[in-house]
């Protein structure tokens, strides 16, 4: 039986946060009439207090904080502690601009984009399943979006010089297709048919035999678009356009332009799980991080809390990992799968 006073924390939303997102505490006796704020810790390391109520906190998680367990303190009294995730750093000083993709072995492949035009001395990484960051790439201006394909190579879109790229595992480099306008987002459909975003409005669809076609038209994005093909064989595309009320468009396999969900701020990386669920990194009614749905009707779920996320993969033990325009996370023991 808890103590006459005591901070207890009934529940913790949403179940991962990376620096700089915030969770959210419901419970009792956080606050008492008349007394200093609560102390909110992850671990050890204190939080920045958001908002201070007898039954509500939000609190920020602070760059230093490691731990995945949360107490709320408050006139020598202290909770017991709540399961959360904290995202930790796998990578620093990168610039990706779309979601990191994952071999079969589970090795990482990040970007260091730049600048339109600006040639960095590296400008793809490998991690390794240590969490190694080694040089891939040196070659590629402003790459953007990345997938591996089923033989295992790496193809990278370049959004400067509208080419395609395929990368061995040994980093060789040749080009797969030409030609791409502002190439951003790619994914692969059953057939193995590669689409291609260019951001100032087609979707190409560049077939096995590499002849190239107009898939789909949609309004220009002005980042970049993001593709994954969904359960139901259907492509999704997200892309921020001028607008703060996005839409998720759906394309059928005719080329057939749909609005799925519309409401997103900045909408950008985008995947789905075994269970067919979507995943997108953007704003939505307040809150920044990566949202979950389901596909029919599902209202969408902050899973992760966080700024600047650009995108996000999920590997085969079901961790995620997160891209912000300057850093890769590992966030785990979330439940992404459950």
């Amino acid at each position: 039986m808890e103590a006459a006073g005591r901070p207890v924390i009934d529940r913790l939303t949403p179940p991962a946060a990376i620096a700089g997102g915030s969770f959210e505490l419901r419970g009792s006796h956080f606050t008492h009439e008349g007394e200093t704020q609560p102390v909110v810790r992850f671990g050890k390391t204190p939080g920045r207090l958001i908002v201070g109520g007898s039954n509500r906190v939000v609190v920020s998680v602070p760059d230093e904080a490691a731990e995945g367990s949360v107490t709320v303190a408050n006139n020598g009294e202290r909770s017991e502690a709540a399961r959360c995730s904290v995202g930790l750093v796998i990578a620093e000083n990168l610039h990706p601009v779309a979601s990191p993709a994952i071999d079969a072995e589970g090795n990482i492949y990040t970007t260091r984009s730049g600048s339109r035009g600006e040639k960095m001395p590296v400008s793809v990484f490998k991690i390794d399943l240590n969490f190694n960051v080694r040089p891939l790439v040196s070659d590629i201006v402003n790459p953007t979006g990345l997938l591996v394909d089923p033989d295992g190579s790496l193809l990278i879109s370049g959004r400067h010089d509208g080419t395609i790229y395929s990368v061995s595992s040994s980093g060789q480099v040749e080009a797969y297709a030409e030609g791409m306008g502002v190439a951003t987002g790619m994914a692969m459909d059953a057939d193995q048919n590669l689409y291609v975003g260019d951001r100032t409005g087609t979707i190409f669809k560049i077939a096995r035999d590499r002849q190239i076609f107009v898939f789909s038209t949609l309004e220009p994005s002005v980042a970049a678009y993001h593709l994954a093909f969904g359960p139901d064989g259907n492509l999704y595309v997200s892309g921020p356009t001028t607008s703060s009320f996005d839409p998720i468009h759906r394309i059928l396999p005719t080329g057939e332009v749909e609005v799925y969900r519309r409401g997103f701020g900045r909408p950008q990386g985008i995947c789905f799980d075994e269970k067919g669920r979507l995943y997108l990194a953007c704003s939505y009614r307040g809150s920044k991080g990566v949202f979950r749905m389901e596909m029919e009707d599902g209202e969408p779920e902050l899973v992760v809390s966080g700024p600047g996320i650009v995108g996000q993969a999920l590997t085969q033990s079901g961790e995620m990992i997160v891209a912000t325009n300057s850093s890769l996370y590992r966030v785990s023991g979330a439940g992404w799968l459950d």
